[in-house]
C-alpha cells in the first residue's frame, strides 16, 4: 500500500446463493476474498483496523466485523488464484472450495484476502450504492453512515 491511510468503513455485498453469512457470524468463516481482472476496491484501500459490513445481496447489512489483515496478489500464471484460494480455504469458510468459486476465480488477475475478527450482529440497514455503481460488491467510504438508507 502506499502511504498511510485512515481508518474506513466497507461494506462487501456477499453472493446470496453462496450462504456465507452465517459461517462468518458462528466464526467459520474468518477470511473475505475477492477476485478481480482489474485493480478496484478495496484494492490499497483496505488496511487493518477498518471495519467491514456485511450483506447478502438484495438484503440489508446485518453483520459487522473489524480488519485485522489484508493480503494481495497480483496473479502472474494460471492457476495461482486457485492455489491461494485453497491455501486459505479452512479461513474461507471451507473444507473443500466448491467448484462454483473456483470457476468464479478462474482467469482473475488480482486477488485481496481480508482477514477480519470481532464479528457481530447489527441492527439491519439498507444502504445506498448511488454513485458506486449498481453492479458494485464492495464498497469504501469513510463513514458507513454517509450510505445509510433511512
Amino acid at each position: 500500500m502506499g502511504g498511510i491511510l485512515t481508518n474506513m468503513d466497507h461494506v462487501a455485498i456477499m453472493k446470496k446463493s453462496w450462504g456465507l453469512l452465517p459461517r462468518i457470524l458462528e466464526g467459520a468463516k474468518t477470511i473475505e476474498s475477492r477476485w478481480y481482472k482489474t485493480r478496484v476496491a478495496p484494492w490499497d484501500r483496505i488496511q487493518g483496523g477498518d471495519a467491514i459490513y456485511f450483506k447478502d445481496s438484495g438484503a440489508p447489512v446485518t453483520l459487522k466485523g473489524m480488519v485485522t489483515k489484508v493480503l494481495q496478489f497480483e496473479v502472474k500464471r494460471d492457476g495461482e488464484a486457485i492455489d491461494i484460494t485453497k491455501r486459505f480455504a479452512g479461513g474461507l469458510g471451507f473444507s473443500r472450495v466448491p467448484d462454483a468459486v473456483l470457476n468464479y476465480i478462474s482467469g482473475k488477475r488480482y486477488g485481496i484476502l481480508v482477514f477480519f475478527d470481532s464479528v457481530e450482529k447489527v441492527k439491519p440497514f439498507n444502504i445506498n450504492k448511488a454513485g458506486f455503481g449498481m453492479m458494485s460488491a464492495w464498497i469504501s467510504v469513510d463513514n458507513v453512515n454517509k450510505i445509510k438508507r433511512v
